[in-house]
């Protein structure tokens, strides 16, 4: 709810696509009438993997417009961050929020440890935002293990990624602590 209403804020004024496991719809229609949530948007069933439910979800977007793919486990993304890469995906194509590494980096490879330059190492982050068709064109293609999102979707056909700035305070909640600092943020 926190991810849409942010995205209801956008100048860019988007459809707004939920994608969820076909057995999660009920659940979600009874939290929007506990909390009185009357955003408009669409549900769409989930696929597999991310992949197939961006697929699913893609299904929903009109031609020639362009198109945020965002998790809902990021609640906490700015109106700001939203409208910049709406903006910058207008102008190149494509616009992958991200954040530089605050930590030193390590590979592991084959046992062996190797030092990574922290300053050539960004965190993506969504919204990852694309020209719906270079996005629909990318899901032509049958899924492949290594997409772990939209980008390398998109990068596998040859085209360029554009990274925007993102926000250190967009994090993704996936461990039990996060929800605890999601709440500290959004007291703030």
């Amino acid at each position: 709810m926190h991810t849409i209403w942010s995205f209801s804020k956008s100048q860019y004024n988007p459809q707004i696509i939920l994608v969820l496991p076909r057995d999660f719809h009920s659940y979600w229609q009874d939290l929007c009438g506990k909390y009185k949530f009357q955003i408009p948007h669409q549900i769409v069933n989930g696929g597999e993997t991310r992949f197939h439910s961006v697929k699913n979800g893609l299904t929903l977007v009109a031609e020639s417009s362009i198109v945020a793919i965002h998790d809902a486990v990021r609640p906490l993304t700015s109106v700001d961050i939203i409208d910049n890469a709406y903006n910058h995906a207008n102008e190149h194509g494509n616009a992958v929020v991200a954040v530089k590494s605050r930590d030193s980096i390590r590979q592991l490879r084959n046992n062996k440890s190797t030092s990574l330059v922290r300053d050539e190492i960004y965190m993506v982050q969504t919204p990852q935002t694309f020209r719906s068709a270079q996005l629909k064109k990318a899901y032509e293609q049958d899924y492949n293990a290594k997409f772990t999102d939209d980008a390398s979707v998109v990068e596998e056909t040859g085209i360029a990624i554009n990274l925007v700035e993102g926000d250190y305070k967009n994090i993704k909640i996936t461990f039990p602590e996060d929800i605890a600092i999601a709440e500290l943020l959004l007291r703030q």
